[in-house]
């Protein structure tokens, strides 16, 4: 095992946090402003990347990895928490929207997930959290991520979050799922990705589904969320009041007001 072994635990449901178990000198990691609290003890530090390549990489080794992070759209660090203490500690992270937090032991899963780029969350220290470049041009263009997904690389515990509920398939050899673009959170290395054009020009430009969708072939196992932040807040945005109209007074169009006053 080159990975910290950590303990966890899942609390709520569609608000979902977990809560991680540090022995003495274990360390999670985390993405920027995930944190949710954590005890006496444990030792918070900002870093270049992932940390997962220790202080040999030296410093062009940390820029490498923070420069992933940067094309992934993430921030150029993350943060670690140490459990400094004599007895064991715990730290716990919070989802940035309601869903819920998928835990993924790497072991069990020859070692590696691709998942959309923002779905990261915390992962054992060793870890690897790297970038996935989409080899096929429509993958690419029209694949609602675009040519790049994060990949998590280990023989760790890695944390995952996604919106609404989260369902589990396994793809047999040559099995195909077809998925709305926004909603694959995550898969293994050996699924096939690739996107398909929506038949027929009425279902295309009046369905209201796009007009692309992934195909996921097998062998493998595929993550698939019901709500992706994207749709969340494309209908937040529909909804709220227009400032200026007449359904802007009070609600949220109101809100928005005060701080333009």
């Amino acid at each position: 095992m080159n990975n910290h072994e950590i303990d966890y635990k899942l609390y709520g449901d569609d608000m979902q946090f977990v809560e991680v178990e540090l022995d003495p000198n274990e360390t999670v990691i985390a993405e920027a402003g995930s944190l949710m609290m954590m005890e006496d003890g444990i030792r918070m530090e900002t870093i270049f990347g992932d940390g997962s390549s220790g202080s040999g990489g030296g410093v062009f080794g940390k820029l490498l990895g923070a420069g992933k992070r940067v094309i992934t759209g993430e921030s150029l660090f993350m943060t670690t928490f140490t459990n400094e203490g004599s007895g064991k500690k715990r730290v716990s992270f919070a989802s940035p929207y309601p869903g819920k937090i998928v835990p993924m032991d790497l072991s069990e899963l020859n070692g590696k997930i691709i998942c959309q780029k923002d779905a990261f969350l915390a992962a054992a220290k060793g870890v690897s959290v790297g970038v996935e470049f989409q080899r096929k041009i429509g993958a690419g263009f029209f694949g609602g991520e675009g040519f790049i997904m994060q990949k998590l690389e280990g023989d760790g515990m890695a944390f995952v979050h996604a919106g609404g509920t989260i369902i589990k398939k396994e793809l047999a050899h040559g099995e195909k799922l077809k998925v709305d673009t926004g909603c694959l959170v995550a898969m293994t290395s050996g699924v096939n990705y690739n996107i398909e054009m929506v038949k027929g020009i009425k279902t295309a430009l009046f369905g209201g589904e796009g007009l692309f969708f992934a195909t996921l072939e097998g062998p493998g196992t595929v993550w698939v969320q019901s709500l992706p932040f994207s749709r969340l807040a494309s209908k937040v945005f529909a909804a709220a009041p227009q400032r200026g109209g007449s359904t802007g007074e009070g609600g949220i169009g109101r809100v928005f007001d005060l701080f333009n006053d």
